[in-house]
């Protein structure tokens, strides 16, 4: 029986990012299902995340995050440019955000097309890897979506025609999100129970397997 698990992901976390080599492995080993839909990410989600945090939460990311790439052996650096407009000195994030929404709403039409997780494994290696400088120029993001199965000239127009549609598909796949009893990402969730973060893949595996998973054959 396949099991079929949602994963809510951001285009704009390096946890996010850094938590998909090993959701690649376990959909290969295990005859599992991973539903990606993508969120906007806290700074667009909650307007003055950043200005209520602690100053040391964006610092201690920062360092987590290049020490989780260190040890799992993944190829990582900040997108350039970043998704989000924000200046980090006072941390005051833009009231218009083209790149995110773009990436956020070309996400939700790759879910819709079946293609979610492969399309935000392609376009986050390319944002996150350290290869592509100018991800947003070029033919990096069609490559990306190319290799993913899928074309970006036709996601683009179904975006831009119809964008409530897509803000639909967002808005809901929030509103599941915060269902879960969870608020971070990357959140996975099996049956309404949230295993948040990177470094509960393996617990998932756990409990996935006690539920009937078993390996590909």
């Amino acid at each position: 029986m396949t099991l079929s698990v949602d994963l809510f992901w951001s285009f704009r976390s390096p946890y996010s990012y850094l938590a998909l080599p090993k959701t690649m492995r376990i959909v290969k080993q295990y005859d599992l299902v991973v539903n990606a839909r993508p969120v906007y990410p806290l700074a667009v989600r909650v307007p003055g995340f950043f200005k209520k945090a602690n100053p040391n939460f964006a610092r201690y990311v920062v360092l987590d995050s290049f020490r989780v790439s260190q040890m799992e052996g993944i190829p990582f650096r900040f997108p350039q440019p970043d998704p989000i407009d924000q200046n980090m000195a006072t941390l005051e994030v833009a009231p218009e955000q083209p790149r995110i929404r773009r990436l956020t709403r070309l996400g939700a039409a790759a879910q819709e097309a079946g293609k979610g997780l492969a399309f935000i494994n392609e376009v986050a290696t390319t944002l996150w890897s350290g290869q592509v400088t100018g991800w947003d120029q070029g033919d990096h993001l069609a490559r990306a979506t190319e290799r993913a199965g899928l074309d970006l000239e036709t996601l683009d127009e179904k975006i831009t025609k119809d964008v409530d549609r897509y803000e639909k598909i967002i808005a809901d796949n929030e509103a599941a999100h915060v269902a879960s009893n969870h608020w971070g990402v990357p959140c996975f969730v099996y049956k309404g129970e949230p295993f948040f973060g990177q470094d509960r893949i393996d617990m998932l595996v756990w409990r996935l397997k006690q539920n009937g998973m078993r390996e590909r054959a």
